[in-house]
């Protein structure tokens, strides 16, 4: 499986467009060669460079077999998915958005293929519960690293 953003290559920087320094929308992601046994998929993206430990900016669960990607500005709902509360307190997307000075933080988008059609959680679930609950029930993978720093 394979997960790619047209806004920025494997390793490369992220617009300011999709971080706290410009309108702050989810980049748009597109995956393929995902198994034929998918049944949903569940996306989530995290810094491993927080001073304070990992810091989840997003993720995104219940995702149908169907469109094989996520458009720019991903909304709450959007094909019929569900979105998780995320380490700055809001449901949804939270760009990168590292402390000034403190150099290049990485941001891990990881796309789980499941194998059940929709995780069972509740709709306070945390971005954490959501890589938990997808883990659980993953039958492939696939990772989209994007760099930023301010």
């Amino acid at each position: 499986m394979r997960l790619t953003s047209t806004a920025f290559p494997q390793g490369g920087k992220i617009p300011t467009r999709f971080t706290c320094d410009g309108a702050d929308v989810s980049p748009p992601l597109s995956w393929s060669s995902a198994p034929k046994e998918a049944q949903s998929f569940a996306l989530v993206c995290s810094d491993p460079d927080a001073p304070s430990g990992v810091w989840y900016h997003w993720a995104i669960f219940d995702v149908p077999q169907e469109p094989g990607g996520l458009a720019e500005r991903c909304d709450i709902g959007t094909a019929g998915a569900r979105q998780a509360r995320n380490d700055f307190g809001k449901t949804g997307y939270g760009g990168p958005c590292p402390p000034r000075g403190h150099g290049r933080h990485h941001y891990h988008f990881k796309l789980f293929a499941l194998n059940v059609p929709r995780l069972n959680l509740p709709a306070t679930t945390g971005c954490r519960e959501v890589e938990e609950a997808a883990q659980s029930h993953a039958i492939a993978t696939a990772e989209l690293v994007g760099v930023y720093s301010r």
